[in-house]
């Protein structure tokens, strides 16, 4: 694919891809494969919050996302709050020299214009803003694709995700409520669309279920950015009701696999292990979403929280009880036909979610069919999605694809 000039397009990819969220790179996997499929002349790169890992595995080239290193480590020290400081004014520069690189910046999927998890507004707020700023200063299309959006309370966070999405050239979300929630924080979107998730986009896994195995994705949950008051008493009753529910189903005889999908989980793994101590609980090493859907698709069922456990399990086609952190996972269950069966995060009843998990196993074999249907619905529907995206981006591309076609 080339520009008007005869030159590559340029495409940028941008987000804290590479950082250890199993997630935002299994978005960043579903848009490249998008572009070697589409747009295989296209010169890709990416700014991100770990570059080492992207390069290594997705053989692109890479920029640190910060110029301060020790950006998401809390800076108590006078040094460190300096380097905080003058990192966030060395940013604008660098983020508008990448910037103006390139022909496309892609924002692929994530929760960027997020804060259901603890969110300070000068970390990726501030970054994204850079960037959408630097698109529309220097005539960068920037999109943001199948992006998770919510409702946020605090005002300088909230301020900079709307002027973030004002800025873009293109904008679609992974729910309505992402959509809707923009809409509430003033952005006009009127043109912008609804798609599942990128994840949809990736292969599916072939893996036969395992009779009785139980996937339990578990996560370092804290409560959201509202709830920092109250974060160890919710992480607490989080995990008691977990460790509950794991050690019942250990004594009916059932296997347990524990899931993670950030590397900040693997306390949580450990207190469960510890807690329950048991040749039946073992912990899965997963390094991509691949991973995750191959061990959900072992499962005869799975207990998720973190949003892209629910998304690996359910792409896998296993009957799935979400505990629901946010909006987005209630919406990603009603999409995929199992609604009813999210529990609260914030509020773990063990008594209940066995309850919910064993109403669960009764219906396995038509959610699974349920789940067939949805699957393929949410891959037509991303097929849309590329196509819509290459009309918005890369017109001189759409262009001459339209005049090979023509008779």
């Amino acid at each position: 694919m080339t520009s008007a000039d005869g030159t590559p397009v340029r495409v940028g990819v941008f987000g804290l891809l590479g950082s250890g969220n199993l997630g935002n790179d299994g978005s960043l996997e579903a848009v490249l494969g998008y572009l070697r499929a589409e747009h295989p002349d296209a010169v890709v790169d990416a700014l991100c919050g770990g570059p080492e890992v992207v390069a290594t595995r997705y053989r692109i080239p890479a920029t640190r996302l910060h110029w301060y290193r020790g950006e998401y480590r809390t800076a108590s020290r006078a040094g460190a709050i300096a380097g905080k400081g003058l990192g966030k004014l060395v940013d604008v520069f660098r983020t508008a020299a990448w910037v103006r690189r390139h022909d496309v910046v892609i924002v692929p999927g994530m929760g960027v214009l997020e804060a259901t998890l603890p969110l300070r507004p000068w970390g990726f707020p501030y970054s994204l803003f850079l960037l959408c700023a630097s698109g529309r200063l220097l005539g960068t299309r920037v999109a943001l694709v199948s992006v998770g959006a919510a409702p946020i309370g605090n005002r300088p966070t909230r301020t900079l995700v709307r002027w973030s999405a004002r800025l873009a050239a293109y904008r679609s979300y992974r729910d309505a409520p992402s959509r809707d929630a923009m809409r509430a924080m003033g952005v006009d979107t009127a043109r912008d669309k609804v798609y599942p998730d990128l994840a949809f986009a990736l292969p599916t896994p072939s893996e036969s279920p395992k009779a009785g195995l139980v996937c339990v994705g578990v996560m370092a949950f804290h409560g959201g950015n509202d709830d920092r008051a109250r974060a160890e008493e919710i992480h607490r009753r989080y995990l008691d009701g977990t460790i509950r529910f794991v050690r019942t189903l250990v004594e009916d005889g059932r296997p347990v696999r524990l899931l993670t999908g950030d590397a900040c989980d693997a306390p949580v793994v450990a207190a469960i292990l510890d807690a329950v101590d048991s040749p039946l609980v073992t912990a899965a090493e997963t390094a991509s979403l691949a991973d995750l859907m191959k061990e959900t698709a072992a499962a005869d069922t799975v207990v998720a929280t973190r949003y892209h456990n629910l998304i690996c399990a359910l792409k896998a086609g296993t009957p799935t009880l979400a505990v629901s952190y946010a909006a987005k996972s209630d919406a990603l269950m009603h999409r995929m036909g199992l609604g009813t069966y999210c529990h609260p995060a914030r509020e773990v009843d063990a008594d209940r979610l066995l309850e919910q998990f064993r109403e669960l196993e009764k219906r396995s074999a038509e959610l699974r069919r349920t789940l067939a249907e949805r699957n393929q619905e949410a891959v037509r529907q991303l097929q849309d999605q590329f196509t819509d995206l290459t009309t918005a981006l890369f017109p001189a591309a759409d262009h001459a694809h339209a005049l090979r076609e023509a008779p």
